[in-house]
């Protein structure tokens, strides 16, 4: 193996070569050091400059918000508290209806006391597009139940709200059913005879489209207007320990013994059934007799026609009885309108009571047994005026899947 030997210039020059390279290279990394530096600097200054900008516009944008509100405050105020002719001051809130309701009850005769009480009672609940974009119902269909806040537009007595306070005459007592005739205080029932004629219901939804929304159970006169639709959220809405009054588990008093049909009945109802097909929200004879069944499994009377059903007399206005607004239901201020049949002796009577559900009038009477013989129905002048917009052929494949 041979040696190599470096001579003392050599190693010299090899020397002096490592050590400018080294210097170049240190001279080369102080100069990126300080461009950086420089750099990192400018950017932490320029970082500074925007934090401050930001700061300041936030501040702005808070006091201009402050303002704003204040403002507005000051504008609700003079709209809301305008001086009547009496020099005294009335708070209003505008508000208007968001949508009008379908339903299968065309008059109040009939319409439930409450809430899902009826399970097959449906409606269409048709917003507004011009207050209620489409947009507006998304993730909706993915509760099984929602509120509805709506007004009792059909009261006999909304003249009321007109009028001064001192002079509108407002009950503040009205008869309850559960207590056979007693009163109550206004606020402990739903009577639809309140100051303010708000109602509030909870309904099971079927099905979202567009901007409708078909709903189930509910106790709803067809025309209402609604005010707003909020979901059902159990965790909140549902109380376990809450508390009601004795006479309120009454339920006993409302329902009826039996619900039967005359063997006439089905064909009646066939043969009406090519007529309001195309606006019903329903699929087929049997599924609208099934309905009518569970809205007469209750007493739909008032209170005088349940304590004297054989001594009422037809008053008819636009074929219905209007009851008095002292006197009204917990929550159906209109007395079935009845017809009267002689049997036998003129003393004798026989009282038929009419519902219309979806334009057809049907007929039936109530035995002193609390029985219901449903004998008749026929088409009436209501069915010319609803729309088919809502039936149930636009609803079919949601349903359909729905159940699925």
């Amino acid at each position: 193996m041979k040696r190599v030997y470096i001579s003392e210039s050599n190693w010299l020059k090899v020397s002096v070569t490592l050590t400018v390279t080294l210097a170049a290279i240190s001279i080369s990394t102080a100069i990126s050091a300080y461009v950086y530096k420089r750099k990192s600097n400018a950017l932490n200054s320029k970082l500074r400059h925007l934090e401050s900008s930001l700061k300041s516009s936030l501040q702005k944008c808070a006091s201009e918000r402050q303002g704003r509100i204040r403002a507005q405050q000051a504008m609700r105020t003079q709209l809301t508290q305008q001086p009547n002719s009496e020099n005294m001051k009335l708070t209003y809130y505008p508000m208007a209806p968001i949508g009008t309701i379908r339903s299968c009850f065309s008059t109040r005769n009939g319409t439930p006391r409450q809430p899902l009480l009826v399970p097959l009672g449906r409606a269409c609940l048709v917003f507004n597009t011009t207050r209620v974009p489409p947009a507006s119902l998304e993730g909706l269909a993915e509760y099984s139940h929602c509120w509805v806040l709506y007004v009792f537009h059909l009261n006999t007595d909304l003249e009321k709200l007109w009028k001064h306070p001192s002079q509108s005459g407002f009950k503040a007592k009205v008869r309850v059913p559960r207590l056979k005739g007693g009163r109550m205080g206004v606020f402990a029932t739903r009577s639809p005879h309140r100051p303010c004629p708000i109602g509030l219901t909870v309904a099971k939804v079927e099905a979202v489209q567009e901007n409708m929304m078909l709903l189930s159970g509910v106790d709803l006169v067809d025309g209402t207007p609604v005010l707003d639709v909020k979901p059902y959220v159990p965790y909140c809405d549902s109380i376990e320990e809450a508390v009601v009054p004795n006479w309120l588990m009454e339920d006993n008093l409302l329902t009826v013994a039996s619900v039967s049909f005359s063997e006439d009945f089905p064909s009646a109802l066939e043969n009406c059934w090519t007529i309001s097909e195309k606006k019903s929200l329903y699929a087929s004879p049997v599924e609208f007799q099934n309905l009518i069944k569970q809205v007469l499994s209750w007493d739909i009377r008032s209170l005088s026609q349940r304590n004297r059903p054989h001594d009422a007399h037809s008053k008819k206005d636009n074929d219905e009885v209007l009851g008095h607004a002292s006197d009204v239901d917990e929550h159906q201020d209109e007395t079935a309108f009845v017809s009267e049949k002689d049997q036998n002796s003129v003393s004798s009577k026989e009282v038929i009571y009419h519902l219309i559900l979806e334009g057809l009038d049907i007929s039936y009477k109530i035995d002193h047994n609390g029985n219901v013989i449903v004998e008749n129905v026929s088409t009436s002048s209501i069915l010319d005026s609803i729309s088919n917009s809502c039936n149930y052929s636009t609803w079919k494949d949601k349903l359909q899947l729905f159940q699925l």
